[in-house]
């Protein structure tokens, strides 16, 4: 069974652009999953936080035979990858994956709640979310395109794709 899964990409640290394209090449090699689509790259001030560069941000589409935990391990993994440290709650990043979105699952445990506790409160998730997949309802809170005017005031700018040389 595929289920469509969600995955918002962030990043403050090194070079963050860089790091999210090489982060969706990463989302696009996982087993038994096809990238979907991904948004463009996003320019966004880190939210509630002081003292951290900027973030590059953009969402994921991921259809996928993995289960909603096995994903988020493979998630786990990627961020190891690129150097991913959690010193601190909020601590800068090199590399954020999270899992907004499985299907219409919901489900709150200790290590994964469903769907993304925030994803609703937050313009870096649901200017791309709605970019890539305007229909998207997030249950508990509905139509992402509905709650964009919530966040309207969260400085975000689109970025212009990299030019392949």
């Amino acid at each position: 069974m595929t289920a469509r899964a969600f995955v918002a990409l962030g990043s403050n640290l090194g070079d963050p652009q860089a790091t999210v394209q090489a982060a969706l090449v990463a989302l696009e090699r996982l087993p038994r999953s096809t990238l979907a689509a991904a948004s463009s790259l996003y320019l966004s001030a880190p939210v509630g936080l002081h003292n951290q560069p900027d973030f590059i941000n953009a969402v994921a589409v991921l259809d996928t035979q993995l289960g909603a935990d096995a994903l988020l391990e493979e998630l786990f993994a990627i961020e190891a990858r690129f150097g991913r440290k959690r010193a601190y709650l909020n601590s800068p990043r090199t590399l954020d994956l999270d899992l907004l979105l499985f299907g219409d699952e919901t489900r709150r445990t200790v290590q994964l709640t469903l769907p993304h506790p925030r994803m609703h409160e937050r313009a870096f998730v649901l200017l791309p979310l709605v970019e890539i997949a305007s229909e998207t309802v997030i249950p508990g809170h509905g139509p992402a395109a509905a709650l964009l005017d919530r966040v309207r005031d969260q400085a975000l700018t689109r970025l212009e794709p990299v030019r392949a040389s």
